[in-house]
């Protein structure tokens, strides 16, 4: 059975920020982003706790394949929800990738 999963507001930004970074280098980059983040949160809504916990225990992230960038989230059991934290781009401080 698959989780919901619901994006931070400042996850969604960084999503639309890859893209436009992405899509402005090559026309077509941006949508191939945008896919291989979104098959991503797929992976994760059926499968949340594939993926391990890192630094701190109730995070948990996964690299986005092919691009510098990692998806920070939390599952909720309960809820049967995952939480997209942040849509984190590695060139950037390691501290910044967790939001609460």
């Amino acid at each position: 059975m698959s989780y919901t999963y619901r994006l931070h507001p400042l996850a969604a930004e960084d999503l639309s920020k890859g893209y436009d970074w992405y899509e402005d280098k090559q026309v077509g980059l941006g949508e191939r982003f945008l896919k291989a983040v979104r098959n991503k949160i797929n992976e994760i809504a059926i499968h949340p706790k594939i993926y391990s916990s890192r630094e701190r225990k109730e995070f948990r992230e996964v690299k986005v394949e092919f691009f510098p960038f990692l998806i920070v989230y939390k599952v909720f059991k309960r809820k049967q929800q995952v939480y997209i934290s942040t849509i984190h781009n590695t060139s950037k401080h390691p501290r910044k990738k967790y939001r609460k």
